[in-house]
């Protein structure tokens, strides 16, 4: 269960990597109005803040279908592996996402998808 955990805790930082990206080492950051400046970034510091806003929005459905594959009894091992999958799909996204890669972004988010309905089903 350690091993869950420490995963269902690696997704949910993910967006606040995406964060950190956006806002470190920014120009004149104001930290009293981040929402603002963020708004008004351009280039890789705008790409990273929509990744992290799709990053959150990701954490939902990941969460429940983590949570029902555990109730419906998924095998523990399957369902690790599944979890260690998408995280690192996310991460790639990411990584797309500030890169401006647009078009690879895509097809990772949709590749994290399809692991999150397989996750969602891996007890049936």
């Amino acid at each position: 269960m350690t091993l869950l955990a420490t995963l269902l805790l690696l997704a949910a930082l993910l967006p606040y990597v995406a964060a950190v990206a956006a806002k470190a080492g920014g120009q004149r950051f104001d930290n009293n109005n981040p929402r603002a400046w963020l708004a008004a970034q351009k280039g890789w510091r705008s790409r990273a803040n929509a990744a992290q806003a799709n990053l959150f929005e990701g954490l939902p459905f990941f969460y429940v279908a983590v949570l029902f594959a555990l109730y419906a009894r998924a095998e523990p091992a399957s369902l690790l592996g599944l979890m260690v999958a998408w995280i690192v799909l996310r991460l790639l996204y990411l990584l797309m996402y500030i890169s401006g890669r647009g078009t690879l972004r895509s097809l990772v988010w949709a590749l994290a998808l399809v692991i999150n309905i397989v996750i969602l089903f891996s007890a049936v």
